[in-house]
């Protein structure tokens, strides 16, 4: 299932929003200008290192560890790594904007990101290899909408098979299947090997579901109704014969 758009209007403009993937965007782009081995380097330099943050290994960069957490969400590995990300942020992330305010948000992101980033250290404290993305801090955006808007509408692509369609699910849905297979996913998988930092996004997750609540704004309540701008419509199909 990949998530569309949602039909819950936005509170005020996502300047914030906007800001976090354009600027991962301009990253990636300069990331990939640099070439193979320039790229791994910086990579290694800028991305956070279990290892090298708990002081088990040399950095390798001109940063000190604990400024990598920061760093390693502007980056990615490859297009798709980036796009996943930056859809979802898109997607949920001006709701939660709108809820939170624009410094609470920046915070809010920043404490979600940095969370799902000691998750994955824990998991594997001893791993050397990188972890980058913004997947720890999107997670948590999600964790919060989960909270603040359970029953809106999501417009999602379902494909399963050569079953091809696009719904409507409620957040609730969507948002719960994609954490089951989170949790899934990382009781399966070796945190320390390469691949995808499940621990990551399962810490950056629930701790959108807690300080997101904790953040908001005095008028914004959780577990709202849904706030739909779109009418269902019903879907003509006429055959010829």
């Amino acid at each position: 299932m990949i998530p569309i758009y949602d039909d819950n209007p936005a509170l005020g403009k996502p300047l914030l929003v906007v800001g976090i993937i354009l600027t991962c965007i301009v990253v990636w782009f300069w990331q990939s200008g640099l070439g193979y081995q320039a790229n791994n380097q910086i990579i290694m330099g800028y991305g956070l290192t279990p290892a090298a943050f708990l002081g088990n290994m040399e950095q390798t960069g001109p940063l000190i560890p604990i400024f990598t957490l920061f760093t390693s969400m502007f980056m990615h590995g490859g297009f798709m790594h980036l796009a996943g990300n930056m859809l979802y942020l898109w997607i949920f992330g001006d709701n939660i904007e709108g809820a939170l305010g624009h410094i609470r948000f920046i915070i809010f992101y920043f404490i979600c990101g940095v969370v799902a980033a000691f998750a994955q250290i824990f998991s594997a404290p001893e791993s050397t290899i990188p972890m980058i993305g913004a997947s720890g801090a999107v997670s948590g955006v999600l964790g919060a909408y989960l909270i603040f808007y359970p029953r809106a509408r999501i417009r999602t692509f379902v494909f399963l098979g050569i079953f091809i369609t696009f719904l409507r699910l409620p957040a609730i849905l969507l948002l719960g299947v994609w954490i089951l297979g989170q949790i899934i996913s990382a009781s399966i998988s070796n945190p320390g090997s390469p691949g995808v930092a499940w621990f990551a996004h399962l810490g950056g997750f629930f701790a959108g579901m807690i300080f997101g609540p904790l953040l908001k704004k005095p008028n914004i309540s959780i577990f709202q109704k849904p706030r739909t701008t779109v009418k269902e419509k019903p879907i003509r199909i006429r055959f010829r014969r």
